[in-house]
């Protein structure tokens, strides 16, 4: 695929962009997907992220032949998970619907699928764990053929509300390192962490093993519904965690994702060109700090090295029967 992403200056001679930059399509929800498609493509963005009910509102087929013809790709599918039964659904109903999400992975051409763990449920923290590692060990093999990454993703305490029961940085880190399989990462949301004390020891850990990171700023703590403020916008030190990760190794993906009042009131079209100017201005200056010409592995180069995708099934007990029509916008 030809690139469209943004570039900051070239002072090397080389592309210079430190990073792909994607939007989520929960940025723009109100927008069908085919006028989506078309101006995120106008405003200039690598890729989208993929919001599992939008793409089953026209299926995956529809989905990807309008993705592939503007030329971009989708850096992610949000979301499955919830294995420790805190919506209601039942681990064997959770695990289904996470087949689901990486068949629609498959069919979308991505990379990653975003997992929200569920939080504890009435259970101890060593049994979430246990259900969490049981669906993962399930989920891998699936993931492997398909060429999927599964990223997990911690959520601040005060806003995980029933989405992870992985409220600590170190420990989803922890728990990635001990599973030791190439196919499970991390979805690292700076909305959660950016300002969170104990980030910036861990960003060499983090940069080794985050699949894509998701920006959004915020004022005041995060609280579960919070709005999710374009970059700019609130008090995060966005730009400074998002440079040292990319200092430290990381390489994945940035989603761009705001979501909230805010962003309805400001209009789709000029969040989208706020959102890449920043892009482009972060991108150019972090690039200025590199002294040597960089060539950076794309992500879907990255992780595809180590997955066996030699014998995709889309059929194999996934149905597309998803719980994703039923999956509601949450700032987290």
């Amino acid at each position: 695929m030809t690139r469209r992403g943004f570039s900051g200056a070239d002072p090397f001679g080389v592309d210079a962009s430190m990073f792909d930059v994607s939007i989520s399509q929960m940025t723009t929800q109100r927008w069908d997907l085919d006028d989506e498609i078309a101006r995120v493509a106008t405003h200039g963005f690598d890729a989208i992220a993929a919001w599992r009910p939008k793409v089953t509102d026209v299926g995956i087929s529809a989905a990807a032949a309008l993705i592939t013809s503007a030329g971009i790709r989708v850096s992610s599918v949000q979301w499955a998970g919830g294995f420790t039964g805190g919506d209601g659904r039942s681990f064997d109903e959770c695990l289904d619907d996470a087949c689901d999400a990486i068949d629609m992975a498959c069919g979308l051409s991505a990379d990653v699928v975003v997992l929200h763990s569920g939080c504890r449920g009435g259970h101890t923290r060593s049994h979430a764990s246990r259900l969490l590692r049981q669906a993962l060990e399930t989920l891998v093999p699936r993931a492997a053929r398909a060429g999927v990454v599964l990223a997990i993703k911690p959520m601040h305490a005060s806003a995980a509300a029933d989405g992870s029961f992985l409220t600590r940085l170190v420990e989803a880190i922890d728990f990635v390192e001990r599973f030791d399989d190439a196919v499970v990462r991390l979805s690292l949301d700076l909305w959660h962490w950016a300002d969170d004390p104990h980030v910036r020891p861990l960003l060499p850990r983090l940069a080794d093993i985050t699949a894509i990171t998701q920006v959004a700023d915020r004022v005041g703590p995060p609280t579960a519904g919070g709005d999710r403020l374009p970059p700019g916008l609130g008090s995060l030190p966005l730009e400074e965690v998002l440079g040292d990760l990319v200092a430290a190794g990381f390489r994945g993906d940035v989603e761009f994702d705001p979501v909230g009042e805010r962003v309805e009131a400001m209009g789709y079209d000029n969040v989208l060109a706020e959102t890449r100017g920043i892009a482009v201005a972060w991108s150019s200056r972090l690039a200025a700090e590199f002294s040597q010409p960089v060539e950076l592995p794309r992500p879907h180069v990255r992780w595809g090295r180590y997955l066996d995708a030699g014998s995709s099934t889309r059929g194999e007990g996934g149905s597309f029967r998803s719980q994703a029509s039923s999956q509601t916008v949450s700032p987290g």
